[in-house]
């Protein structure tokens, strides 16, 4: 199913051990609040998010808030751990660490389930029996209803999927006009260019063969082409922001439902993660599907070809 899901990730205060205060929780509740205004259903966290700030606040909202957990869809991620055993960052898909953080982000967002959980990154260790095992136990106990990976390629997929006796339903990549290795790929074939991106080449195919939706991650651009202003824009971001605020013009719409009605008018069936914590912009984006309808195949490639700073081959 194509939607927005909102991405909680901006959520808690800051990364640092500190607790979260009521301040932050306001800040959820009004993010959450213009998230459900603007249609939105699925919220996607992880369990390393703010140092799990983000689930704990959110969880706060969810209690206070009556019935709001039965019209909503929770997801979150496991598999990356942050400053532990003298690392800066390393990866842990083992039995023993999913059942651990899958229960700690439940026990923080005060929910007996999550709709999905994904695995966040690959980890090199990860056996993918000891994966399925895992998450097989989390399903029979309630606790996980669906799964999905994150920052996956059709291979590693393929490999996970063979052990699994449950679908991959969703793969949350980086996906938007600014970031557009999932698009290039698609085109640049047989042709030197191809060298520039890294996008595992197939990937976004099986996917979509398998039905297994794409979710993507930073779909905004980080409001490069909304009103951030980098210290040093390149002349293509300059040139596109100010197409973006044309085409928003020419079609009633918000600069966000352009961005975003830009990667769901692909027919792979793209699901746009936003996480702007500004309630405005939140709302701002909920016109995506009706710019994703009307937008016309000559302007989706005016986007991406200023956007790319050069013409395609």
């Amino acid at each position: 199913m194509q939607e927005i899901i909102y991405g909680c990730m901006g959520l808690g205060g800051s990364w640092s051990d500190e607790p979260h205060g009521v301040d932050h929780v306001e800040q959820a509740d009004a993010a959450v609040q213009a998230a459900v205004d603007a249609g939105i259903t699925l919220f996607d966290h992880a369990d390393i998010y703010r140092n799990g700030k983000s689930e704990s606040v959110f969880g706060e909202v969810l209690a206070a808030t009556p019935g709001l957990r039965d019209r909503i869809r929770l997801q979150t991620k496991c598999g990356i751990r942050l400053s532990e055993r003298g690392l800066q960052t390393h990866y842990d898909l083992s039995r023993e660490a999913i059942l651990e953080r899958v229960n700690g982000s439940l026990e923080r967002l005060r929910s007996d389930y999550v709709d999905v959980l994904l695995l966040h990154r690959p980890d090199p260790l990860a056996d993918p029996a000891e994966v399925a095992a895992a998450v097989g136990q989390l399903m029979s106990e309630g606790k996980v209803r669906q799964l999905g990976v994150s920052n996956m390629s059709a291979a590693q997929i393929e490999v996970l999927q063979d052990r699994l006796e449950t679908p991959v339903v969703a793969n949350q990549l980086e996906m938007s006009l600014l970031k557009r290795a999932w698009l290039e790929s698609q085109v640049l074939v047989n042709h030197p260019e191809h060298l520039d991106y890294s996008f595992p080449h197939g990937t976004l195919e099986y996917c979509t063969r398998n039905n297994v939706t794409l979710q993507a991650y930073g779909s905004l651009a980080r409001g490069i082409y909304t009103g951030a202003e980098p210290e040093s824009p390149t002349s293509a971001e300059a040139a596109t922001a100010e197409l973006v605020a044309e085409l928003a013009g020419t079609y009633g719409t918000s600069g966000e439902a352009i961005l975003l009605g830009w990667l769901m008018k692909h027919p792979a069936g793209i699901a746009p993660v936003i996480g702007t914590v500004n309630p405005d912009r939140i709302r701002a984006s909920a016109d995506a599907a009706r710019v994703a309808h009307a937008l016309t195949r000559a302007d989706w490639y005016r986007l991406w070809v200023t956007a790319r700073g050069s013409n395609i081959p």
